[in-house]
């Protein structure tokens, strides 16, 4: 048997098994001969590092990856970007040895690294100036059949026509050269297209009559719509040319929902007396590295994002830290309580939850954060940057971005007998061992076999 992986990033179940199902065919073809239903992804519900953590059924303290950028040893100051060589584990391509795998865009997966079989890089790759396939020699195939290859679009932009056709060009372009491989030898074949979430995130108000900047009479409004139409489409061109003993899996990273706003969490640090610094006047949208921070009195700090990531300055571990070892678990559970505390522009009580690494992973390496923070269950982003009235923001801090993550992605899983559908709810970590027991090989995973 082969398997043929189908990765859609942040499709939500409510849209793919619900609301759009009738409007696409071919998934729906897929949806109702197959094991499906929703997919609880991991913590943090984030392009890198959930599509690792699918790949390998290792959580992200394992991996070393909480994010796409991470804080380098204890510095205030340096980062490195996520990148394909960080990513130590076994994935499922690795299990299968000496059967061979196509891989295209599976984040992170640049710069691309030896596989058997042959591999493109993903959306983190700079342009296509760089090497970005394996074998080197496939970039100039692929170039052949479609020009420049597209890895990714800028979508945090006001011209959202641009972004609509770079986005239109940029799949079409995916799936033609994902036919194009198809013919290949190959066991297993996996592609993500990031094109989905992005235009997610650029169209969620025109689409969710219950966002708070809904604009009804958009001619935007069917934009989301009508690109899950496209991907049906080509999906249906592209499992046309699988054989008959071909397992398909849809999945999704994680899912999507309407942003409530954004939360300017260093702000709130300032004012509750646990960030000091020494500007006199910020300006609205300040980054964190243009504030003088006075290290010397200030107790925790935070990155922006999806979800927040807190960091606490310790005395011994930062280079000016002001927290006592001895203090450090008082101190922690401190801010996470009055982070929980937390309410909304109006009072309204948020769900937010609070996780320290080392709670949540069995084991946990890399430069991880000190406590990770979902603001009101995901529905208010975190804003990084400050200087504004008030910490509570009506609009992402970082160009126009309507939609944020959700905890539950989607799993679909057809095998070649299957004649109906059967609902199952899954997680991650259940996406390896299921596709490694198709192929035949068993291995020591976390998570559980679907079939």
């Amino acid at each position: 048997m082969r398997v043929f992986v189908i990765g859609l990033d942040s499709a939500p179940p409510e849209l793919l098994f619900g609301e759009f199902l009738e409007d696409l065919p071919n998934i729906r073809r897929i949806i109702e001969r197959s094991i499906f239903g929703p997919m609880k992804s991991c913590i943090p519900a984030i392009t890198i590092p959930a599509w690792m953590v699918m790949a390998t059924g290792k959580t992200p303290g394992e991996l070393g990856l909480y994010g796409f950028r991470h804080r380098k040893g204890n510095s205030y100051r340096d980062i490195w970007i996520a990148h394909s060589l960080m990513v130590k584990e076994k994935a499922v391509w690795d299990y299968i040895i000496p059967k061979k795998s196509v891989l295209v865009g599976v984040p992170p997966s640049y710069p691309p690294k030896p596989v058997n079989g042959c591999m493109i890089s993903c959306f983190i790759t700079p342009d296509s100036s760089v090497n970005y396939t394996f074998p080197k020699e496939l970039k100039a195939e692929v170039e052949k059949l479609v020009g420049e290859y597209i890895f990714d679009v800028v979508f945090r932009k006001e011209d959202r026509d641009a972004v609509i056709e770079e986005v239109r060009e940029m799949t079409e372009k995916r799936f033609e050269v994902i036919r194009y491989l198809i013919d290949r030898d190959w066991q297993y074949f996996q592609f993500v297209e990031i094109g989905l979430d992005r235009i997610h995130h650029a169209f969620w108000k025109y689409f969710d009559t219950r966002h708070h900047l809904h604009e009804p009479d958009s001619r935007y409004k069917n934009v989301v719509r009508d690109y899950y139409k496209l991907l049906d489409k080509e999906i249906g061109k592209t499992i046309k040319l699988l054989d008959e003993d071909t397992a398909i899996v849809i999945v999704s990273d994680h899912g999507i929902k309407r942003m409530k706003g954004c939360f300017a969490v260093n702000q709130w640090l300032i004012d509750e007396g646990m960030l000091k610094i020494r500007n006199s006047r910020l300006k609205p949208g300040t980054r964190f590295e243009q504030l003088d921070v006075d290290w010397s009195r200030t107790t925790a700090w935070a990155w922006g994002g999806y979800y927040a990531r807190i960091f606490l300055n310790v005395k011994g571990r930062e280079p000016e830290g002001t927290i006592k070892q001895s203090e450090y678990e008082r101190v922690r559970e401190e801010v996470a309580d009055m982070i929980k505390s937390i309410k909304g522009p109006n009072g309204e009580r948020w769900n937010t939850r609070v996780f320290y690494p080392e709670d949540i992973y069995p084991v946990v390496r890399g430069d991880r954060p000190d406590m990770m923070v979902y603001f009101d269950d995901l529905y208010w982003r975190s804003a990084g940057t400050l200087g504004y009235e008030s910490p509570y923001l009506l609009e992402n801090d970082t160009g126009p971005d309507d939609a944020v993550h959700s905890e539950y992605g989607v799993f679909a899983l057809h095998l070649p007998d299957m004649q109906e559908a059967r609902h199952v709810e899954s997680e991650i970590y259940d996406f390896a061992p299921t596709v490694l027991k198709l192929l035949g090989v068993e291995a020591n995973l976390r998570g559980r076999s679907l079939i």
